[in-house]
């Protein structure tokens, strides 16, 4: 390699040699993960979750996880309040240790609610704040 594109690719914060292929890969799926959630915040610049995944570098799959558990517990949710429920820190509780994402769960929830994403759980968590 020319010297000046290692130069470049160390500007741009990587170490030639120091990342493998696979590791190259996953940071390129990331950036570009990463980029269609920014291409969606030039529209709507409101998009707090959006903005959390970006500043965090929460990869897709994690967030795929994380709106996989909102389902789940959004469902649990709605069975419980069916059955007569109304004091829901369980499912925060479960919330809590089902998490596969390192945000600041404050952050998280007042994102979320921002964003309107599962309004019904995120109301009934915010309270457990």
């Amino acid at each position: 390699m020319v010297n000046n594109e290692k130069r470049i690719f160390e500007g741009i914060g990587w170490r030639i040699g120091a990342m493998n292929e696979q590791q190259i890969l996953k940071r390129i799926q990331l950036l570009e993960y990463h980029q269609k959630l920014i291409v969606m915040l030039l529209n709507n610049p409101n998009l707090e979750f959006y903005k959390l995944i970006i500043e965090n570098r929460i990869s897709e799959q994690e967030t795929q996880k994380f709106y996989s558990l909102c389902d789940k517990l959004s469902k649990k949710m709605e069975e419980q309040k069916a059955e007569g429920f109304v004091y829901f820190y369980p499912l925060f509780d479960e919330f809590l240790d089902s998490l596969p994402l390192n945000f600041f769960i404050k952050e998280l929830i007042h994102s979320c609610l921002k964003q309107q994403l599962y309004e019904p759980l995120f109301k009934e968590f915010v309270k457990y704040l």
